[in-house]
């Protein structure tokens, strides 16, 4: 994923292993700041854990949390309090969206499971007008440009985990239990493939091996 020596990253990923923190999780209060203060209603494709739909729900009248892994939903439901105006369910994406249209549609480390393209034209049809939608996504990396975005990420996830882990060893957060896969596209396709969908969205690599997308429905 870098050009650090081999060595290094290996050393680097026993040591993230020990120490681990939810890159996504990072993002979140960044996804916030990209939506109005209060919205109707929201829907979070491959909501794992519900964290994200649980920050939602501080916005939203309804959130809907969809995943396809049935373990993590049921564990999002016993993690998310009776009274938070929340659900979840169990159901691949794009096409088991319910077929409701959504003031806010979030999809965070889950798009490069699905076809991509297919993926944002569901979430478009999905999305009510003057509607948000936010992706926080995975590329593969090709260009310099993303190798030097990792070289410089490598050093710094380590520093992160051990400061939220204040030096000690930890187990993994529930919300990185889900099951996991590489990335296949690269941020160039990224770009001209979502910018055909959606006109005018606003994509850019971040670090910690992430990329944002953010597009309105007018």
């Amino acid at each position: 994923m870098t050009t650090l020596p081999h060595r290094v990253l290996v050393a680097l990923e026993r040591f993230n292993a020990a120490h681990p923190w939810d890159h996504n999780a990072h993002y979140h209060r960044w996804i916030l700041r990209q939506l109005p203060r209060r919205f109707g209603s929201a829907l979070d494709i491959g909501s794992g854990a519900g964290d994200l739909a649980r920050l939602l729900a501080t916005r939203a009248d309804t959130v809907l949390g969809v995943d396809s892994d049935p373990r993590i939903t049921a564990r999002a439901r016993e993690l998310t309090p009776a009274a938070a105006p929340v659900t979840f369910t169990t159901a691949d994406a794009p096409t088991g969206i319910p077929g409701a249209s959504y003031d806010v549609i979030t999809c965070v480390a889950a798009i490069h499971h699905l076809p991509f393209a297919d993926a944002l034209s569901a979430f478009r049809r999905h999305l009510a007008p003057g509607g948000t939608l936010v992706v926080l996504g995975l590329s593969r990396p090709t260009t310099p440009g993303d190798h030097l975005l990792g070289a410089v990420a490598a050093p710094l996830n380590a520093a992160t985990g051990w400061v939220r882990n204040r030096g000690r060893t930890a187990p993994r957060p529930v919300s990185m239990t889900a099951a996991t896969r590489p990335a296949d596209m690269s941020f160039p396709d990224i770009v001209r493939e979502a910018r055909a969908v959606l006109p005018g969205a606003r994509l850019r690599r971040r670090l910690f091996w992430r990329y944002t997308l953010v597009w309105r429905q007018r």
